[in-house]
């Protein structure tokens, strides 16, 4: 299944005391926090998988993954599931995240590139600044954030790789 993008829309979420935000179209769902179950040997930012509807879904803690440091689930902690893509297939994967704020319309036009520096997360993951009201909002890359090695081990954990339709 392809998604066209919607271009300008994102939602956005929380860490710590920043806002991020990401590309609507990679969006599928979002879940309040449920049971994950850890896997050994997985990479420190790799919670654990969730079930969801039957399929098990790989989960990374974001604050860990972008080099924060982690804090204990509140009841406003959710589970954004991302499409992201591995080679020519879909690969479900959970983003858990402080909160979730809201869908936010940002014209290309207002996103400014990802400063060199300044920033408490590697740049690379950046795909550029937005504004909302007074506060900025951190574009997150999806594509970005996750190695193709990444992928894969989080697909092998899941087993739930889906065909992308031509």
């Amino acid at each position: 299944m392809t998604k066209t993008s919607a271009q300008g829309q994102y939602l956005t979420f929380v860490l710590g005391k920043e806002i991020f935000a990401l590309d609507i179209s990679k969006v599928r769902e979002v879940l309040e926090i449920t049971k994950v179950s850890e896997i050994p040997r997985t990479p420190k930012y790799m919670r654990g998988v969730i079930n969801l509807r039957g399929h098990a879904v790989p989960v990374v803690e974001m604050r860990t993954k972008l080099g924060m440091e982690r804090i204990d689930d509140t009841v406003d902690t959710c589970i954004i599931i991302l499409e992201v893509l591995l080679e020519d297939e879909l690969l479900a994967i959970g983003a858990l995240v402080d909160s979730v704020r809201e869908v936010v319309e940002m014209p290309d036009r207002e996103i400014e590139a990802a400063p060199k520096m300044g920033s408490a997360i590697n740049a690379d993951y950046i795909k550029g600044m937005g504004r909302q009201g007074d506060n900025f909002v951190i574009i997150v890359d999806v594509d970005s954030v996750f190695s193709k090695k990444e992928l894969q081990v989080a697909s092998e954990v899941s087993g739930s790789r889906e065909e992308v339709a031509a």
